[in-house]
């Protein structure tokens, strides 16, 4: 059967019966949609009767707004599909509209519409399929060449896994009250509200938090997005999307999901956001691990006069598939996290002699470079040390020894005429003009000398090999390999690995890396990243994972 790029599953089983059915629906839909898939929510219509059906409003009741989260936890399970619930007639009690009163335009046109309607024989019926196909295009707008499958039987009706019966069996949004509440409780519809997050890679849990806050909110929503301070303290900040882009995907999707609203997407700089200074805002969308904030916020408010916010909290989504570095909730570190070792672009295309593929691995002062640089040597590869390189270019006789005398002066050298890298180092540190004076000289001579070593690795039998060099991107030795890895770890445990490995002052250890590139801007020029943050068999397994995949580029490339 044909698989499509976009599609539309229309659910017509009341919810009660339809939830411990999900898992096998989403997975016979996977099978047919490959990259985004809407869901539209009608219990109880009946396709193939007398009369074409019309879309209808869906009360939003507590046991709908815990359906959108079991639907999105089993969407879970299948990563590569852009799962989005559409909520266009989900709506509170006080704002009964007629629904869909026009064909809402969807970002990504379903070229397929997929439905659990059960017909009694179990057929492909063409009467049902033309009724789907009707109620679809008169709903949203579609790709001309429509198709339709009903997915029953292919998803079953026994043998459900106890994961999926036990799916209905707690709550998963409450109002953050101690008032108790039932599955078939009307929610109350409000004029405006505010959620607030990171989105970085929208996923699953964002997408639970961001629907009940369109499913609650009325006229206007506004989002708050963390950037700037607010991220410094996240894992892996240096791989977090920028702000644009997350914004971008954001709207994207609130947009597709509930046009009606207007959205007021805006930077989120301080812990408080537009949730704690404006007073036309009703409600506030939490998670378990913000409800603190939300409180805080509250209080922040009814200090400056403002009435408070009713605060909605959402259980955290669970991830099943969670390493022992990863957190078990569905996160954007946890994705950052497995970004490591991956391809982020295409590689270069050096100048090398052929056969040969390189490497060129790089990080700031403290990030483990070197053990990396060890774990690669023991896989195989043939690693080229530039401060090795850099020792033998400053030697007496060596290609970088007179030029830097000559231009340095005599008493830089040591009495038995070697350069004293430490008076040569602090006569460039801080004088931009004398170090380009030096890096002029140096860095051309040790990228002749890794070029020497690439024929030597060559000779040898090696087709890797590895550039160990700390200023790789400074020097514009980019341009010599297939490949940047860069090496990140946050700043403060750089400047604790400084000062215990040479002894500096936290001070001088911070200044050193005032004078590099950070490790942000390593990332932006880097084709694969990893990092030494964690124990040393979290940090092999990245660089096993690493080597695996570039084994495979370099076998496909051949």
């Amino acid at each position: 059967m044909a698989v499509f790029r976009s599609g539309l599953l229309v659910l017509t089983t009341p919810l009660t019966a339809l939830v411990p059915r999900l898992l096998p629906i989403l997975t016979s839909a996977a099978r047919l949609v490959n990259h985004t898939l809407y869901v539209h929510l009608q219990p109880g219509m009946t396709l193939g009767g007398p009369t074409q059906p019309q879309a209808s409003p869906l009360q939003a009741t507590f046991e709908v707004l815990d359906f959108i989260t079991h639907l999105y936890t089993g969407a879970d399970l299948h990563r590569n599909l852009d799962i989005r619930i559409l909520l266009t007639n989900i709506q509170t009690k006080s704002t009964f509209l007629p629904v869909l009163s026009s064909v809402q335009n969807l970002a990504h046109p379903p070229e397929v519409v997929l439905t659990d309607f059960q017909t009694l024989d179990g057929s492909q019926y063409n009467p049902v399929k033309q009724q789907l196909e009707r109620y679809a295009t008169s709903c949203y707008s579609c790709c001309p060449q429509l198709s339709s499958v009903l997915l029953y039987p292919d998803y079953g009706t026994d043998e459900l896994s106890s994961e999926s019966q036990n799916a209905t069996s707690s709550s998963t949004i409450r109002p953050a009250t101690v008032l108790g509440r039932s599955p078939k409780q009307p929610v109350r519809g409000y004029h405006r509200g505010a959620v607030g997050g990171t989105f970085d890679r929208l996923h699953n849990a964002h997408k639970v938090l961001l629907s009940v806050a369109c499913v609650l909110a009325q006229e206007r929503l506004v989002v708050g997005v963390a950037d700037k301070d607010l991220l410094k303290s996240k894992v892996l900040p240096e791989l977090l999307q920028p702000y644009a882009e997350r914004v971008e995907h954001l709207n994207e999707f609130l947009v597709d999901v509930k046009p009606s609203l207007t959205f007021d997407i805006v930077p989120l700089l301080d812990p408080y956001g537009p949730a704690g200074s404006d007073p036309t805002l009703e409600f506030l969308v939490i998670s378990e691990e913000t409800y603190r904030g939300g409180m805080a916020v509250n209080r922040f408010r009814l200090e400056n006069g403002m009435e408070e916010l009713t605060l909605y909290q959402i259980q955290l989504l669970k991830d099943q598939s969670h390493s022992e570095s990863e957190e078990d909730k569905v996160s954007s570190s946890s994705f950052r996290q497995r970004m490591l070792g991956n391809l982020l672009k295409p590689p270069n295309q050096p100048e090398v002699p052929r056969g040969l593929y390189v490497i060129g691995l790089t990080g700031i002062s403290g990030s483990g470079k070197s053990s990396i640089a060890k774990r690669l040597k023991n896989l195989g590869a043939y690693v080229i040390d530039t401060d090795t390189l850099g020792h033998r270019a400053y030697a007496p006789g060596g290609p970088a020894y007179q030029p830097v005398v000559e231009a340095f002066g005599p008493d830089i050298l040591h009495k038995d005429s070697t350069i004293n890298r430490k008076v040569l180092g602090s006569r460039v540190f801080g004088n931009k003009k004398l170090l380009k004076i030096l890096t002029d000289i140096v860095w051309p001579v040790i990228a002749k000398l890794a070029r020497e070593e690439m024929d030597l690795a060559l000779s040898k039998g090696k087709a890797l090999c590895v550039i160990d060099a700390a200023m790789l991107l400074e020097a514009g030795w980019q341009n010599m390999v297939h490949e940047v890895w860069t090496i990140i770890i946050p700043e403060s445990e750089a400047i604790q690995r400084i000062i215990e490995r040479d002894g500096l002052s936290e001070a001088a250890a911070h200044s050193r890396l005032q004078n590099q590139m950070t490790g942000q801007q390593l990332v932006e020029q880097s084709h694969v990243v990893l990092s030494t943050m964690w124990e040393p068999r979290v940090t092999q397994r990245q660089v096993e994972k690493a080597w695996n995949l570039l084994q495979k580029r370099i076998h496909q490339a051949h």
